[in-house]
């Protein structure tokens, strides 16, 4: 058998695998795993030529991105432990396969309805870049080494915010909202040829498990009964679902209310992804030195601050331009330092079935952000004090679930 070619590869595949985490083999994850950036920073700008073009509400507009961040949930929920069973490779080319093909149709879109229930699709689909990229990462890499491979995964996916609202600025003036989306289906064709070519098998046939759904069930359960790795996807969601309120409502607190140009609120908005982009580089230095649940605590911490920013200046009417960038600033960079320190604490707790427990926090996580884009949009396009409110509820809750944890881990240390 070892003549035949296929075999060949697939030999060469697993050894590779084994060989543990390259600099190549993250960085085509990290572009992988940022199908959710992508897909949503880019049509961003274009928001309002949605609205005005389908004849929708602004809240009509907005439910587009929950109906994408409802598919990211739900496609982990059942592509993570489907690759626990099948292997991470096949069914990450599948899922992928998909995602490029809605992503194609929708450019085409006659109605928001429409748009909305292409963008549900792609968001199942699309999860297949997310939740298998981390289980890649937790099939090679433990530890410390898996928290910098999480910060180094995030420093690169921090990159879309970077270049997509900006991009999609310039593509909405130019090309209008179509010319982004047709930006976006090149970029979904982008993403299934690097991993038909540079992604490898990463579970070995022998680590699979059998069982099919009543086992992913029993994952879920044994994951859902483990008080830490709830905590922590708790501490991870509720940051994430402040991040979602800010993105929903920046289009409109910028363009509308601060009057900015679609190119202006891209580089306005692309501040947050610098400050991903650092605040990742730092934690990965910082990996074994500091203590995971510190900078998880810090991260909550200036998403606060940003949160009290945000809603302060709405209240009192003074919210200007630079105000908008250094609060949008101290949210991301925040949300960089929870996430990546919160999801190698969680999948650490997941060792038994790696792909269910980056389901599971990744379904938590999309879940809890679909919720917040609505609720900001029910109080209209005139007012950023929803926005910040809701910041700030998901950042305390995050700051409690990170104490917690490090109170408990202390505790079983000392037993």
């Amino acid at each position: 058998m070892s003549g035949v070619p296929g075999w060949k590869r697939a030999q060469n595949r697993m050894k590779s695998a084994s060989r543990g985490l390259t600099t190549g083999l993250l960085t085509v994850l990290g572009f992988l795993s940022a199908v959710g950036p992508f897909a949503t920073d880019l049509y961003l700008p274009a928001f309002t030529d949605i609205a005005r073009d389908l004849g929708a509400s602004p809240t009509g507009v907005q439910f587009t991105l929950t109906a994408f961040m409802l598919g990211l949930g739900i496609g982990q929920l059942y592509l993570g432990p489907l690759s626990d069973r099948m292997g991470r490779r096949g069914v990450l080319l599948v899922a992928l396969g998909a995602f490029t093909a809605a992503s194609c149709t929708m450019v085409f879109s006659p109605t928001v309805e429409v748009f909305t229930v292409l963008r549900l699709i792609q968001g199942v689909a699309g999860a297949s870049g997310i939740v298998l990229s981390r289980a890649i990462i937790a099939d090679l890499a433990k530890g410390a080494n898996a928290i910098r491979a999480f910060s180094l995964l995030a420093m690169i996916v921090a990159m879309a915010p970077l270049v997509a609202p900006l991009s999609g600025g310039l593509l909405a003036e130019h090309f209008g909202w179509r010319g982004v989306l047709a930006t976006l289906a090149g970029l979904s064709v982008a993403m299934f040829v690097l991993a038909l070519l540079f992604v490898p098998e990463s579970l070995a046939p022998e680590h699979r498990q059998l069982g099919g759904a009543r086992r992913a069930l029993a994952n879920f359960a044994k994951l859902g009964r483990d008080r830490l790795f709830v905590l922590l996807a708790l501490a991870v969601a509720c940051n994430f679902a402040g991040l979602m309120a800010y993105i929903g409502g920046a289009p409109f607190v910028g363009q509308v209310m601060l009057g900015m140009s679609p190119t202006e609120f891209s580089l306005a908005f692309a501040s947050g992804a610098v400050a991903m982009v650092l605040m990742n580089f730092l934690n990965a230095r910082l990996a074994g030195r500091v203590p995971a649940t510190l900078m998880l605590f810090i991260g909550s911490c200036s998403a606060a601050l940003a949160g009290l920013a945000f809603a302060t200046l709405a209240v009192t009417g003074t919210l200007t331009v630079p105000a908008y960038i250094a609060s949008a600033f101290l949210l991301s960079g925040g949300v960089a330092l929870t996430s990546a320190n919160g999801t190698a604490l969680a999948l650490g707790r997941a060792d038994h079935a790696r792909g269910s427990g980056s389901a599971l926090l990744g379904a938590f996580q999309f879940f809890c952000g679909a919720i917040a884009p609505p609720i900001v949009g029910a109080w209209g396009d005139q007012t950023a004090l929803p926005m910040g409110l809701l910041i700030i509820v998901g950042s305390v809750a995050s700051g409690a679930s990170a104490l917690t944890v490090a109170m408990l881990l202390r505790r079983r240390a000392n037993d």
